[in-house]
């Protein structure tokens, strides 16, 4: 048997090939379809995935203040930060984020499932969050994916 034909390729940045997706967040549970993103920016539906490389799609996320949470969470889950002074702690609700903004809402949900290092910053970078249907990035010929 010919040993070489064992051999595991391994994709690097300049074999990668990068696509742009689009994906419409209307009627979606905000878990859910934040994991289903993730793995897109991550790479890991494709079968060249690399753990250590950005070998994932750019995202286009629409529809983004038509996204759905179960339950109460709404009102009932808080998002904690800390501004670095004696009693800086902060709390938000998911309800009071999304009449600020509903991109920030989808944002932090896949950013806190991408890896918590440099990798992760840049994959974060490839995700483009919109809250209506209009985006700008027809140039790039996005294909329509579901989730």
């Amino acid at each position: 048997m010919d040993t070489l034909s064992y051999k595991t390729i391994s994709a690097n940045k300049a074999t990668v090939e990068k696509d742009w997706v689009v994906v419409d967040a209307a009627g979606k549970v905000l878990g859910r379809f934040a994991s289903d993103v993730a793995k897109i920016l991550r790479g890991k539906n494709k079968p060249s995935f690399t753990p250590n490389v950005d070998c994932g799609d750019n995202v286009i996320v629409i529809n983004a203040d038509k996204i759905l949470m179960t339950g109460k969470k709404w009102d009932d889950r808080t998002y904690q930060t800390y501004t670095g002074y004696p009693g800086g702690q902060r709390e938000i609700t998911p309800r009071q984020l999304k009449a600020k903004s509903s991109t920030l809402l989808v944002e932090r949900a896949i950013r806190g499932m991408l890896p918590k290092n440099r990798l992760g910053r840049d994959l974060f970078r490839n995700l483009y969050v919109y809250e209506g249907e209009e985006h700008g990035h027809e140039a790039q010929k996005p294909k329509v994916k579901e989730i």
